[in-house]
């Protein structure tokens, strides 16, 4: 901003931070209209029209409060009043805008012939702001002409202040300027465009209960993205007391912040959503647009890994002997693991469902693979009769679990080591035997499964070495029926394990 004595535009520019003091005083919303056609620019009474500020060239009406209120003002030493007034303020376009704004129109959008406006302030009023009572201090004032003498042992200031070059800013500062008048904020600060109106202007005079106004209106109303972004702009001109319940808002000190609260999301849309439905869509769709991939990886892990432990320690609960008895509530604990056991699995296919979307199930291929001790633990749950009255569906969403990686690593969206491929089919084959043989009657979307799961461990077989697959393949009898035309995955998986078996060494090959 620019100050300077008498006419001209000479005097100081500050675009840093500065200190700032506040204190309190009263308003009054007068305006008066300033007469350019007068040399000395002094106010004209005008008890027939309304006050308000007319800009010296344009002759631009500024609207003003109610003409009672106006006059209420007037009598008591208000703003703009020139029969009490001690300084006379000029307020000019001068520079470019001190807080950037990022509005590619703001300065295009100025008009370089916009009038200055003057107007009457007061002295003790102005120095709630620490710019003008720096101004107005005995050690400005002997330096500078801003020191009128009016003959009656008073003195007039007279001040020029240079504004942005922004449109609008002229008002603006009148805005701010009338608010040193008074302690009611709320009525003028009431939305957020005004606010960040008029924040830019009080940093610039270091009015601290404006600030204050501003600071406390923003941290209580949502924003916009385009306010929010102007907000961020603001923030490091303010304290940091004042700043840090806005910038909490859009920041946070943890690195894992993000991953913490998709974390979260997830964990309730499985477990305590009452439409579970609709919430998994939802958190889907927030995986799917998350930003990082290894985050949403980290988190889909974790989740994955907490289901499984809960599924296992069910089954595993289940087949203890401890729960085998005749005691009374045997029967309670044990529906219990097995519903327990069967609501975790359905998660444990949602998530391996995400995680083969998002192409990060390495993991999870990896740990599903490496399950004999829990494939030993569903085989002897599955052996036992009660599961079916309880859970009848409990083998399909297992079979799912695995039917979805096998799948994945079978057409190469996970790309296993041999070692996986093995341990994947060899622990997770005599389970879906045994489904297969033990489940009757089979419902239809069962044997889908079963089939989809038997034709994706035969292709699996077929990565592997000669002696792995003969190993694997002479366990796969049970997938033959009466009709050989029902299984051509069988048939094709030992008709390619021959002819393999039947080629000649290679090794005489690279001797030929």
């Amino acid at each position: 901003m620019t100050v300077g004595g008498g006419g001209s535009a000479g005097g100081v520019t500050s675009g840093k931070k500065r200190q700032r003091v506040g204190s309190n005083s009263r308003l009054s919303s007068t305006i008066g209209i300033i007469d350019s056609s007068r040399p000395d620019n002094t106010l004209t009474e005008r008890s027939q029209k309304p006050p308000g500020i007319r800009r010296t060239s344009s002759h631009t009406v500024i609207p003003s409060s109610s003409t009672a209120a106006a006059a209420a003002a007037a009598a008591s030493g208000g703003f703009n009043d020139s029969s009490s007034a001690d300084v006379v303020l000029r307020l000019f376009v001068d520079q470019l805008p001190l807080f950037d704004t990022d509005d590619s129109e703001s300065i295009s959008a100025v008009d370089s012939d916009q009038s200055d406006v003057q107007i009457y302030l007061h002295s003790d009023i102005l120095r709630r702001c620490k710019y003008f009572a720096a101004l107005l201090s005995d050690r400005w004032q002997k330096e500078s002409n801003d020191v009128v003498d009016s003959g009656n042992s008073s003195r007039t200031f007279r001040l020029n202040l240079g504004v942005p070059s922004t449109p609008g800013s002229i008002d603006h500062h009148l805005t701010v300027l009338q608010l040193l008048y008074t302690n009611d904020f709320s009525t003028t600060i009431n939305t957020v465009s005004i606010a960040l109106c008029l924040l830019p202007v009080a940093l610039e005079l270091i009015f601290e209960d404006c600030i204050k106004a501003c600071v406390r209106f923003l941290e209580a109303v949502p924003w916009t993205e385009d306010e929010e972004r102007k907000i961020l702009n603001f923030a490091p001109f303010l304290g940091k007391e004042e700043s840090q319940e806005l910038l909490a808002r859009v920041s946070t000190d943890k690195n894992n912040s993000s991953e913490e609260m998709l974390h979260g999301l997830i964990l309730s849309a499985l477990h305590n959503h009452p439409n579970m439905a609709f919430a998994k869509a939802f958190v889907a769709k927030l995986l799917r647009d998350f930003s990082s991939k290894e985050a949403a990886k980290r988190v889909l892990d974790r989740a994955f890994m907490s289901s499984l432990k809960i599924v296992k320690e069910s089954l595993e609960d289940y087949s203890s002997p401890d729960f085998r008895g005749d005691h009374n509530e045997t029967e309670a604990i044990q529906r219990l693991n097995l519903h327990t056991a069967m609501t975790n699995g359905r998660h444990l296919l949602w998530l391996l469902e995400r995680m083969i979307e998002l192409r990060v199930a390495d993991a999870a291929v990896q740990e599903w693979s490496n399950q004999a001790s829990f494939t030993a633990d569903l085989l002897r749950a599955l052996r036992d009769d009660a599961w079916r009255n309880i859970v009848p569906g409990l083998p399909a969403v297992v079979l799912r679990c695995t039917c979805k990686l096998a799948n994945a690593v079978a057409t190469g969206t996970i790309l296993a080591t041999r070692q996986v491929r093995m341990k994947l089919v060899k622990d997770w084959l005599p389970v879906l035997i045994l489904c297969k043989d033990n489940v009757t009657p089979m419902m239809p979307s069962h044997k889908t499964v079963y089939v989809e799961l038997e034709d994706t461990f035969l292709r699996i077989i077929s990565t592997l070495t000669l002696p792995d697959a003969q190993e694997l393949l002479q366990q796969c009898l049970s997938f033959s029926t009466r009709n050989v035309d029902d299984c051509p995955h069988l048939v094709g998986a030992f008709t390619t394990w021959f002819r393999r078996a039947n080629r000649s060494p290679h090794v005489d090959n690279l001797d030929m």
